[in-house]
């Protein structure tokens, strides 16, 4: 952080609950609310983030049995990116949330969409085989309000 100022430090990291904090609640649901953003100190470029979440756990809906997989979300952010620590705590708090792979997947890229609203966005589910079948469910959002040479310079970066 050489170079930046104290107050934009602080700036930044404003309303962030989550990083730094010595006690947290548990988080037995997933909620968006458990998601905090950051602002991105460099929208000015296109550059890829990505996240590996390779513990991901939730219930089947129809036998309560645990599903195992891997979370993997990658996005060019636009103004702000997602906080690490958040993202953890959310996707930890699956663990008792009873749904199917897809339906899981597709709310996690919704709830991230709605905080980050990025340039472009892939979450895939890859789970863990259960009954001799694995399954990777893979969701896309471009932002189509972006001209067509930036959506296309995108899919280039991507």
């Amino acid at each position: 952080m050489s170079g930046q100022s104290t107050a934009n430090r602080v700036a930044e990291t404003y309303g962030l609950s989550k990083l730094g904090a010595r006690t947290l609640p548990r988080f037995d649901s997933p909620d968006a609310a458990i998601l905090e953003a950051f602002p991105n100190r460099n929208p000015e470029r296109d550059y890829v983030v990505v996240f590996d979440y390779p513990e991901f756990t939730s219930l089947c809906p129809v036998t309560g049995q645990p599903d195992y997989g891997a979370i993997r979300v990658t996005y060019v952010p636009d103004t702000c990116c997602v906080e690490s620590k958040s993202f953890k705590l959310y996707m930890t708090a699956f663990r008792n949330s009873a749904a199917f792979m897809e339906e899981l997947t597709n709310r996690i890229t919704g709830d991230l969409i709605l905080l980050l609203k990025p340039r472009r966005m892939t979450v895939e589910g890859r789970f863990n085989a259960r009954g001799g079948t694995g399954i990777t469910v893979r969701v896309e959002h471009l932002d189509r309000e972006l001209p067509p040479e930036r959506q296309e310079r995108l899919s280039r970066l991507w």
